[in-house]
């Protein structure tokens, strides 16, 4: 398995841009609009991209299409008939793969979304009385409406305060010091949430997971990683996905494989087996347990084989280390980075009025949550904090032409 990080070839960033160009250029943004994501704000504003502007798109890794691999599995999957309900051999085939991956003997559940993923994984860790403990920018808090509590019959969630990157042993120790303890009239906690990469574009390492799930363990606390870039963590750090997840104390891991050249596919993923008892019926109960589930069943069984959910997320985060260097490069005081990342995310102050011309020329990124940023990188009030993401149908060119727009 190849877990290490992928090198950049050339001292520079140009260089490192040059080596990353795929024989597969993405075609022109013409006619697309641009999505500005503004939490603060009802809607985002769109405009249409010139036919001179040769592409930016940084939105996101959802917006990207599927590698080829993954789609030929499914148009193969589909000529012929299988067992409904995810009872067919390609599931079966993508479960053994995934315990392979993982070294371990496991028990998965695949869905179409990651909402339903989370939330549904989490439903079967918590009463509906509990709390899950969970970063204060995490995406169950922020980004999954109230499916969450829909899910776990009410269930709370519980950000750890404060404007950290990541978080600590020592923010956890703290929480659940600070929680009420007056049962029943408290809520309970009973999950530890992390998510990996974050949504910060932090990865975790092996030794700050151990740290964290010794100190949920030690406060009777279930772990649940939201995975949705697992991949590119992998890839980030090196380290094999056994050590990151059930072997660092991870009970359930939501992996997904649709930012990362899945169509639509993400994996629940239960260590701790007993926790996965019934979960067909909250599939089924919930609208989740899809007829033609081989579906899911051939797009892990080919993201997996032969290491190309790593090959992806290396080029993903190869991309990103490039824009990187070059927002560096550019020590221009209308662009900086707003903090290191380590993923396929990449948060960078743009000054408005180069924000406004980047959406006007057709520039696709996220305007994103100020106080994402910790806070000795405070944003002036002719800022703005975007969000970058790249993906491994990332081109150079699109880099590139972000650069420069940047530097006139």
């Amino acid at each position: 398995m190849k877990t290490g990080s992928a090198p950049l070839s050339g001292g520079s960033a140009k260089g490192a841009l040059t080596s990353l160009t795929s024989g597969r250029e993405r075609t022109s943004l013409c006619a697309r609009g641009v999505r500005v994501h503004r939490p603060v704000s009802a809607q985002s504003a769109r405009r249409s991209a010139t036919c001179e502007d040769p592409g930016v798109n940084f939105g996101s890794d959802n917006q990207s299409g599927a590698s080829a691999q993954v789609l030929d599995a499914v148009v193969r999957a589909y000529d012929g008939q299988a067992d409904p309900y995810g009872l067919d051999d390609l599931s079966a085939a993508a479960t053994d793969a995934l315990r392979e991956t993982f070294e371990t003997d496991l028990e998965a559940f695949f869905v179409a979304s990651g909402t339903a993923a989370n939330s549904l994984a989490l439903s079967a860790m918590v009463d509906p009385w509990d709390g899950v403990i969970c970063h204060h920018q995490a995406h169950i808090l922020l980004d999954e409406s109230s499916g969450p509590a829909l899910f776990t019959g009410g269930a709370g969630l519980l950000p750890v305060p404060g404007r950290q990157l990541r978080l600590t042993a020592e923010d956890l120790k703290s929480m659940l010091g600070r929680l009420p303890g007056d049962p029943p009239h408290n809520i309970r906690a009973r999950v530890l949430s992390i998510t990996q990469a974050s949504e910060c574009g932090q990865v975790y390492s092996v030794a700050e997971i151990e740290q964290l799930t010794e100190v949920a363990r030690a406060a009777g606390l279930r772990v649940h990683m939201d995975g949705a870039r697992f991949a590119n963590a992998v890839a980030a750090t090196g380290s094999t996905p056994a050590d990151l997840t059930w072997r660092a104390g991870v009970d359930v891991l939501c992996l997904g494989a649709t930012k990362n050249g899945g169509l639509l596919a993400e994996a629940i993923v239960f260590f701790d087996t007993d926790l996965a008892a019934d979960f067909d019926y909250r599939m089924k109960r919930s609208g989740h347990l899809a007829s033609k589930g081989r579906l899911f069943g051939a797009q892990f069984a080919a993201w997996l084989k032969d290491d190309h959910w790593l090959e992806l997320a290396h080029t993903a985060n190869a991309h990103a280390t490039a824009l990187r260097a070059g927002i560096e490069a550019l020590a221009s005081p209308q662009v900086r980075l707003a903090f290191p990342c380590q993923s396929n995310e990449t948060f960078v102050v743009l000054n408005r009025a180069l924000f406004a011309e980047l959406e006007q020329a057709g520039a696709v990124l996220y305007e994103w949550y100020p106080d994402a940023v910790p806070p000795e990188a405070e944003i002036a009030d002719d800022e703005v904090l975007a969000r970058l993401v790249t993906s491994f149908a990332t081109t150079a060119a699109e880099i590139e032409a972000f650069l420069d727009r940047c530097r006139t």
